[in-house]
């Protein structure tokens, strides 16, 4: 972590009650609680000043102390992430808090640095995130891979679980290699943000709004109360481990790198 003059938090929340996968923050990957491994990249992003763990359940309090990480308990009512995150920035004091999912064993360091440079630039910008090109038909048509669309300055128009953008005379052109060659482009969602602070603590406490409800995607309420979200293209891709299916390809991937 480096010695920036802007302060900036990365938080990772991590819950054990998932419910696809439960206790996946402390799943053992070579060695290491899956959130260690989080914790450890995202200490090695230049632009973060410190990293905290927010949790609500005892047992990850526990492993981040035993590997010499910082932690907060949280609240038990939280229904989100963003919730859970405002809870923490509300305790302390740093000018851009970094929302890093704690299920992103091989987030790269690169990638938060990334996020976080357009805010450091640009003061007028109160939240950031990323986006990565689909390559194949599958993560086109998946309603599990959030698409998004920007704008010419790279601001957010919509995200949505829906093919984006809708392709009305390229039906025969829809197959992998147009997507892998860019002939057609599209985008998907990275789910890091990075947010002012007292933005985001305003952003928690908004009700939620009716995209948000409709395609249980929180960043859509940001859009619908008139607020820019920045999108910064990515080159590099991470694995979200939400199912044990997906912790395997985390290993493969490791096993091939060592």
């Amino acid at each position: 972590m480096a010695r920036f003059p802007m302060r900036v938090t990365a938080v990772i929340p991590a819950r054990y009650a998932s419910t696809r996968f439960e206790g996946k923050a402390l799943v053992d990957i070579m060695g290491k609680p899956m959130v260690q491994h989080v914790y450890e990249r995202t200490c090695r992003a230049a632009l973060v000043s410190e990293v905290i763990v927010a949790t609500d359940d005892p047992r990850i309090v526990a492993a981040v102390k035993a590997f010499g990480g910082r932690v907060e308990l949280t609240s038990l009512a939280h229904e989100t992430g963003t919730d859970r995150l405002a809870e923490v920035a509300e305790r302390i004091d740093a000018e851009l808090i970094v929302n890093v999912q704690g299920d992103e064993p091989l987030i790269e360091p690169a990638m938060i640095d990334e996020a976080i440079r357009p805010l450091v630039d640009d003061e007028s910008i109160v939240m950031g995130t990323l986006k990565s090109r689909v390559k194949n038909l599958h993560d086109f048509l998946s309603p599990n891979v959030v698409k998004v669309i920007t704008d010419c300055n790279g601001f957010a128009l919509y995200f949505s679980r829906s093919p984006l953008p809708f392709y009305r005379d390229k039906w025969d052109d829809l197959k992998d290699e147009a997507f892998a060659s860019g002939r057609l482009l599209c985008h998907k969602h990275v789910g890091m943000y990075v947010y002012r602070r007292d933005f985001l603590i305003r952003y928690a406490r908004m009700p939620q709004t009716h995209l948000e409800r409709a395609e249980k995607l929180e960043q859509l309420r940001v859009l619908e109360n008139g607020y820019r979200i920045k999108v910064v293209e990515t080159e590099h891709e991470s694995i979200g481990v939400d199912t044990p299916p997906d912790l395997e390809k985390v290993l493969e991937k490791l096993r091939k790198s060592q």
